[in-house]
């Protein structure tokens, strides 16, 4: 499962937004120039984000987005979730209807997989990203090296044959 560049973008945006509103308003076209973000693909995600009162709008000269909410009270998960970004790693959505009509072998993993990624996205705030408090997870070098092996075993096996 990945996550795609609807919710990679939303939350880039956001933390650009959140950053900078201090000096007002942003605007998405300041937002769409620094992130190297299409205006028309920012306004559309704009619009989701503002009916699930994430973000505000400011009309006028000098108009623009802001928080709707402090950047503290506002999660990962609630952005990615507004912008309407599955959050799921199973084959039928939830539904159990995975192989035939009935629920597969590995639903249960891949529900339990979903309930983890939520747990962990509904955890960090935007404050938290804006102010580089979401540090790498030591555990990644292990998960690095375990890929390594493989990828070594899997050569050396290829040499032996």
């Amino acid at each position: 499962m990945r996550l795609t560049t609807k919710g990679r973008f939303a939350v880039t945006a956001m933390i650009d937004l959140a950053s900078r509103q201090t000096d007002g308003p942003v605007t998405l076209a300041g937002i769409a120039d620094r992130q190297k973000i299409s205006l028309s693909y920012l306004e559309q995600l704009f619009g989701k984000l503002r009916r699930h009162d994430l973000v505000s709008s400011v009309r006028g000269p000098g108009g623009g987005y802001r928080l709707a909410r402090d950047m503290g009270d506002i999660t990962v998960a609630e952005i990615i979730i507004a912008v309407d970004e599955p959050l799921d790693a199973t084959q039928c959505g939830g539904k159990e209807n995975c192989h035939d009509a009935h629920r597969c072998m590995t639903h249960d993993l891949w529900a339990n997989l979903n309930k983890r990624m939520y747990a962990y996205l509904d955890s960090v705030t935007l404050d938290a990203l804006v102010n580089r408090r979401v540090k790498p997870d030591a555990d990644m070098a292990v998960l690095r090296n375990i890929r390594r092996r493989a990828t070594l075993s899997g050569v050396r096996e290829i040499v032996a044959v």
